[in-house]
């Protein structure tokens, strides 16, 4: 494997936390945290340097605070400073990382996503099935409560086998070691959602799991998005004899459990709830919670929109937002009924 010294200067240069500042910043600016950071932006990011260059850098206690999407989440807001070296290090280390990856995780990296990998697992199962005219069938797990599970030590080391500056390895640890839902001095856990530092860590630890089931299992078809996978064979028998040895690496090696409730077999004619879609044979749906979501929201925006408290620019962005998400799959009533909202909805 490829390894990488002498990266800590290029991360912690004045030029580097610029280009950080700047990415951080887009969308954010009129926030007051931002505001006051970008007030003094020339003194905070030589004071940064300085602090990363001479290691007095220290990583500050984030604002927990909760969001619904669709399921409540438990989101970590590091202080602007702090994010500003989450994007300085982000963007030396993932392109490094990249290249190591398999080609079907698909959470987090640029040309994949959601909507990509609905579309590659459909494609699995259209070859497995060769076009619909034989059995199919798809194993869907979800790990249980991952980013509260990662172990810190695991994680560490899988990022040092290719970060082998020591500098870097005194960051990385500042910054894993910066958030713990362990109460454990001697196990340490865990990765604050909304961190830009913990896509890339997930996609570092669910990497050897990527790679043992590529290459120690050998599974053709199997695909992950963050800690929901999903494997496809025509015999439910492969599928079963596979689950022991899933279940046992990801206790041994990376400290995880699959949820119990959300390990399945379903056949492809049942349909594959994937990523916010259901795939059939020759055609995919919208979830019905997703539907159901979309319409509600987009209700109350039209409600707000003849109320006079948003803008008809706002209400259409909504939409577009919302098409966009339909346009993925064979929604066309649902589409019909998004729009004929606007001229119903009193």
């Amino acid at each position: 494997m490829k390894t990488f010294n002498n990266l800590y200067g290029l991360i912690i240069s004045p030029a580097n936390l610029l280009l950080a500042w700047e990415r951080f910043k887009k969308g954010k600016r009129k926030k007051k945290d931002v505001a006051l950071f970008e007030y003094k932006l020339e003194q905070n990011l030589l004071q940064l340097h300085e602090d990363l260059q001479n290691k007095t850098y220290k990583h500050q206690p984030y604002f927990g605070f909760y969001i619904t999407d669709p399921k409540v989440r438990h989101i970590h807001k590091a202080t602007v400073r702090d994010r500003v070296v989450h994007h300085a290090l982000f963007m030396w280390l993932n392109p490094l990382f990249e290249p190591t990856f398999i080609n079907d995780s698909f959470s987090c990296r640029i040309g994949k996503g959601n909507h990509v990998g609905m579309k590659r697992l459909e494609t699995m199962t259209r070859k497995v099935s060769r076009n619909y005219t034989r059995p199919c069938y798809v194993l869907k797990c979800d790990i249980k409560k991952f980013f509260d599970s990662v172990e810190h030590e695991i994680l560490l080391e899988l990022l040092f086998r290719k970060i082998t500056d020591s500098d870097v390895q005194w960051l990385l640890r500042e910054i894993v070691a910066s958030f713990s839902m362990s109460e454990s001095l001697f196990e340490q856990r865990g990765l604050p959602i909304g961190n830009l530092t913990s896509q890339l860590f997930a996609n570092v630890y669910m990497n050897e799991f990527d790679q043992f089931m590529k290459h120690e299992l050998k599974v053709k078809y199997y695909a992950r998005y963050t800690d929901d996978f999903v494997l496809v064979a025509d015999e439910t028998e492969y599928l079963e004899s596979l689950l022991p040895l899933i279940t046992a690496f990801l206790r041994e090696r990376l400290k995880l459990e699959l949820h119990p409730e959300k390990v399945s077999i379903r056949t492809l004619q049942s349909g594959i709830d994937f990523l916010g879609y259901v795939i059939r044979p020759h055609h995919r749906l919208v979830r019905t919670k997703t539907r159901r979501r979309m319409e509600r929201k987009f209700t109350e925006k039209v409600r707000l929109y003849k109320a006079g408290e948003i803008r008809e620019e706002q209400l259409n962005s909504s939409l577009q937002s919302f098409l966009g998400v339909l346009s993925h799959a064979d929604a066309y009533k649902t589409e019909q009924r998004l729009r004929n909202l606007i001229v119903t909805t009193d």
